[in-house]
């Protein structure tokens, strides 16, 4: 890799591929945003705005294409669960090359599906911890105090982890590579998975849920670190309750602005995850299954999410 510019593509500018895409141009990186027509236009007219306490509020300007064609370093991927598969369009494998995968989705089961589509040897885990939204087209808001990225990195793909790491940090991201991709996984799915399925359920955010729902909490929590546990991961349960207990009270979960918005949730990348990896494991989720169940319901799809497969 390019030791002193790194040339990435990011597919899908919403919330996270825009904030990724707007600092990493700023720090001086070749972007490529991968986007529908409509989307693309708007970028290439207007550029990419964020608007960050953060990050500032500033524009950059970067390419944008459809597919990818051009050889790139790396391609982020931070398109939601629900249009992963028909994403993967716009980065052929045949036109990867010799480019690192790196996907910041929320789930678990991403990567290895992934590494069915591309090289399993060039998809490098990783996760982000981050609150934005997508308000229009090139216009990201990032509205949590916090941006940190893990990525993990073993063996022969140790170099190029750190190469992408030490561009993020420079973006001015917070960013650790990790040994163990599995228990990074976790790390942040034990926390993410009873919170988003929470805030949803309840139509409102963590400082809600944490009060009204805090008997729920406790037992989703303890649910999917005894799943955790069948997967070879020890999870501190207390450890992830006291973060759900440290976040703004105003944060919100992405399912849970996606709910509000009528579109598609990542219900199934979430709860259905948890409950195909209880099933597997023996394990029971009763708090998991009836959020799940329910929230299926609500949405008039009650066999969607946690069905096996």
């Amino acid at each position: 890799m390019t030791p002193d510019r790194l040339n990435v593509a990011v597919l899908g500018p919403g919330g996270v591929g825009g904030l990724l895409a707007a600092v990493l141009a700023r720090e001086g990186s070749s972007v490529l945003v991968l986007a529908g027509d409509e989307t693309s236009r708007v970028i290439a007219q207007n550029g990419l705005q964020l608007e960050s306490g953060r990050f500032g509020n500033f524009g950059v300007s970067v390419r944008t294409a459809a597919r990818l064609t051009d050889s790139v370093d790396a391609c982020f991927i931070t398109v939601k669960a629900t249009q992963l598969r028909d994403a993967l369009d716009r980065v052929p494998s045949d036109a990867l090359g010799q480019a690192i995968v790196i996907p910041f989705l929320n789930g678990i089961e991403h990567v290895d599906f992934l590494r069915t589509v591309y090289p399993p040897s060039s998809v490098l885990a990783a996760t982000i911890r981050i609150e934005t939204a997508r308000t229009q087209p090139g216009l990201i808001r990032h509205t949590s105090p916090f941006a940190s990225v893990e990525i993990a990195g073993s063996g022969d793909n140790r170099d190029r982890a750190e190469s992408i790491a030490a561009h993020l940090s420079a973006a001015g991201l917070d960013v650790r590579i990790r040994d163990d991709e599995l228990a990074m996984l976790w790390d942040k799915f034990a926390l993410l998975a009873p919170m988003a399925l929470l805030t949803t359920h309840e139509r409102a955010n963590v400082g809600a849920i944490r009060t009204r729902r805090r008997q729920d909490a406790i037992a989703l929590i303890g649910e999917a670190a005894a799943i955790a546990g069948a997967d070879g991961v020890d999870i501190d349960r207390e450890a992830v309750l006291h973060l759900l207990d440290s976040v703004p009270e105003s944060m919100e979960s992405s399912m849970q602005r996606d709910q509000a918005a009528g579109r598609p949730i990542e219900l199934d990348a979430l709860g259905g995850a948890l409950l195909r990896r209880a099933a597997k494991a023996g394990i029971a989720a009763p708090v998991t299954r009836r959020l799940v169940d329910e929230l299926n319901s609500r949405s008039g799809h009650p066999a969607s999410a946690g069905s096996e497969s």
